[in-house]
C-alpha cells in the first residue's frame, strides 16, 4: 500500500475522501528458506511406582538418524535429475545459506531415496510406455545463411506417417530425410519437396563391405567416398559456389553410378541384402540427388542425426562422487 501522508484537501483542508486506487504489480522472488523443525516429546513418571516412565514414540523419519525431512530431500532429487544440478553444486549452494552439507551427505540421501522409490521404479518397469520423439532441425551454415540453426523435438506416441504430416502442417519448401516412406504424402501435396540422405544409403553398403569381402558394396562405398570429399572442400561456401560445384564435379559421379548400379543389380540375386541396398538407392535416386540441385541442401540428414543424440546434461555437469559399498541390506549410496 502506498498513501499519501496527508488526507486533507490541500486547497481547502477539508477531509478527503477515497474515490477509488489504482493497482499495479510487481514480480517478486522469495529464497527459498531452511527451517529446523523442533519435535518435543515430553517424558512422564509415576510418583507411585517410581519405576515407569511413558513417552510418545519418535516421529519415523525418511532417513533414520538423519536431518533432512521429506521436502528437503525431495528437492535435493528434483535438482539433481529435474534440473540436473549435481550434488557438488548443491552443496556450494546450500553453503551460501549458511547450512554446511558434504555432497557425500547428499549423495547418501539420494540413495536412501531411490531404495525407498523401488516401488515407483518396479511399477514403471512393469508398466512401460514407449514413443517417438520427431527431431526437425535446421542449420543454414554449411552454405553461410543468415538464420541461426536450431532443432525442435516432437513427441508422438507412435511413428505413423500421419504424424510428420500433423507436424509439418502448413510447411512448403525442402525437408531432407531418411528413407521413411512416411515423409512420401508430404511430397504429393506438392508443397514439400524431398531430399534423401546419402549416409543413411552408404550405411546399407558398408554394413555388406564390413561383414566380409564385398568387392560390389566396397565399389560403391568408394565412389560415394568422392561425393563427401568435395561437400568437405565445399562446405561454407555460398550456395551459389557449391551448386556450381556440384554440378561440375559431383554430377558425373551421380550421373555413372546410377547405371552402374543398375548393371550389378542384374548380376546378382534379388533376394540378398547387396540388391536390397541398390534397389533402396535406385528408388530413391532424384531425392538423392537434388542436393546437387539446390546448393543449400546438405548431402545427408547428419545434422538431424547429430540433434538426435540428445546432450545428457547432467552428465557434462556432476563430477564422479567417491562413495563406499553399501552395506548389505542398505540402500545403494550413489
Amino acid at each position: 500500500m502506498v498513501d499519501i501522508d496527508d488526507h486533507a484537501c490541500p486547497c481547502c483542508r477539508n477531509d478527503l475522501h477515497r474515490i477509488g486506487e489504482d493497482v499495479s504489480e510487481k514480480l517478486d522472488l522469495v529464497r527459498a528458506q531452511f527451517r529446523v523443525l523442533v519435535v518435543r516429546r515430553p517424558k512422564y513418571a509415576c510418583r507411585a511406582c517410581g519405576e515407569v516412565v511413558v513417552q510418545a514414540p519418535a516421529p519415523a523419519r525418511l532417513i533414520e538418524g538423519g536431518i533432512p525431512t521429506e521436502a528437503t530431500v525431495a528437492q535435493v532429487l528434483i535438482s539433481k535429475y529435474a534440473d540436473h544440478l549435481p550434488l557438488y553444486r548443491q552443496a556450494q549452494i546450500y553453503k551460501r545459506q549458511g547450512i554446511d552439507l558434504d555432497r557425500a551427505t547428499l549423495a547418501d540421501w539420494v540413495g536412501r531415496a531411490a531404495w525407498h522409490l523401488r516401488p515407483v521404479h518396479q511399477w514403471l518397469l512393469d508398466h512401460p510406455k514407449t514413443g517417438q520423439l520427431w527431431a526437425y532441425a535446421r542449420d543454414d551454415r554449411p552454405w553461410q545463411g543468415d538464420d541461426p540453426p536450431g532443432v525442435a523435438y516432437v513427441y508422438a506416441p507412435d511413428r505413423k506417417g500421419e504424424r510428420p504430416m500433423a507436424h509439418l502442417d502448413g510447411f512448403v519448401g525442402i525437408l531432407q530425410v531418411d528413407g521413411y516412406s512416411g515423409y512420401r504424402p508430404l511430397a504429393a501435396k506438392n508443397t514439400v519437396l524431398l531430399a534423401f540422405c546419402w549416409s543413411h544409403v552408404r550405411r546399407r553398403f558398408y554394413e555388406l563391405a564390413a561383414a566380409g569381402p564385398a568387392p560390389i558394396a566396397s565399389e560403391a562405398l568408394r565412389r560415394i567416398a568422392e561425393l563427401y570429399r568435395i561437400e568437405e572442400e565445399i562446405r561454407g561456401r555460398t550456395h551459389e559456389e557449391r551448386h556450381v560445384a556440384r554440378e561440375e564435379r559431383s554430377r558425373p559421379i551421380t550421373d555413372s553410378l546410377a547405371p552402374w548400379l543398375h548393371e550389378q543389380l542384374s548380376y546378382i540375386s534379388q533376394k540378398t541384402k547387396l540388391a536390397e541396398a541398390i534397389r533402396c538407392a535406385l528408388s530413391r535416386w532424384d531425392g538423392l540427388t537434388r542436393f546437387i540441385d539446390d546448393g543449400r541442401i546438405e548431402i545427408d540428414s547428419n545434422v538431424v542425426v547429430q540433434s538426435d543424440q540428445l546432450p545428457s546434461i547432467a552428465r557434462m555437469r556432476c563430477l564422479p562422487v567417491p562413495t563406499p559399498e553399501p552395506n548389505t541390506g542398505q540402500p545403494s549410496r550413489r
